[in-house]
């Protein structure tokens, strides 16, 4: 174990040499949950926020957050400065809308204690998405693994949406700590993020020369409710599965059907 690392028993009580890293924009109604969860093994809770206008970073101060304030450079430019600037040489990265459950803090304090640290670069932790209060029991966003926990230096792929760390050359591990996702604040709101998100994904893919055909959108859009409604169980969360589903049904579709349009528009003015 390096020497800048406390001894092992340390590791069950005092806070680890890690980083809470998170970035933020009028997370006011969530933030305090998020670094609440975290606190406890962090030995840094770090904010970086771009322009809250609510009590985001008051709140974060008061939980003890060292507050960095940096406008918005896309959710990759933006996670890869965030965890350049952790002073501890491991990073946990959540977003607001994330916390570790009350099992993740011995899970990671073991780990930690462990000589398996060391073996690994970054480590996934389990998560588990919850839709408008009620946990997703079934299908696959009950228990999903995340690249969460890594270096300072880690980079994050642009991309313009879904983002991820850039894993080349890199040892993967996995870590039984498992983060919660309240993925939305309402169901209207949640459908105007993804389709959000649709639109930033088909940009991404007309900018690099992918095209959609004709039934694209609707094959994709059953594929996905197939997949993750009926094989993978969804059904089984009732009506939270159903609501759940068919919001991301819709999305899958949109971002084909704007992909399709893109490359219609193009066609007509070959100046777009």
């Amino acid at each position: 174990m390096p020497a800048c690392l406390p001894p092992e028993s340390l590791y069950m009580t005092a806070p680890l040499p890690l980083s809470g890293v998170v970035i933020t924009r009028n997370e006011a109604d969530r933030i305090g949950r998020c670094l609440a969860s975290l606190a406890p093994v962090c030995a840094e809770l770090l904010v970086v926020d771009s322009g809250s206008t609510d009590a985001t970073v008051d709140i974060a101060r008061a939980a003890g957050a060292r507050v960095v304030h940096q406008d918005w450079l896309g959710f990759a430019a933006q996670k890869t400065l965030a965890t350049s600037l952790a002073r501890q040489p491991w990073v946990l990265l959540l977003d607001a809308d994330e916390w570790l459950d009350d099992g993740a803090g011995p899970a990671l304090r073991a780990l930690f204690a462990s000589d398996r640290l060391e073996s690994c670069d970054v480590w996934c932790l389990r998560r588990r998405t919850r839709f408008l209060g009620h946990p997703l029991r079934f299908g696959g966003w009950s228990r999903e693994w995340v690249h969460r926990l890594s270096r300072p230096d880690m980079r994050y792929l642009p991309v313009l949406v879904h983002e991820g760390p850039d894993l080349a050359g890199l040892r993967v591990g996995h870590c039984d700590a498992r983060i919660e996702h309240e993925t939305a604040r309402s169901r209207a709101e949640y459908r105007a993020k993804l389709s959000g998100y649709a639109q930033l994904w088909a940009s991404q893919r007309h900018q690099a020369g992918r095209r959609a055909g004709p039934l694209a959108a609707p094959v994709h859009a059953l594929a996905y409710w197939l997949k993750h409604y009926v094989l993978q169980g969804g059904f089984l969360d009732g009506a939270t599965g159903w609501r759940f589903h068919a919001c991301h049904t819709r999305y899958v579709y949109e971002k084909y059907a704007r992909l399709r349009r893109m490359q219609g528009n193009a066609a007509a003015d070959p100046r777009a």
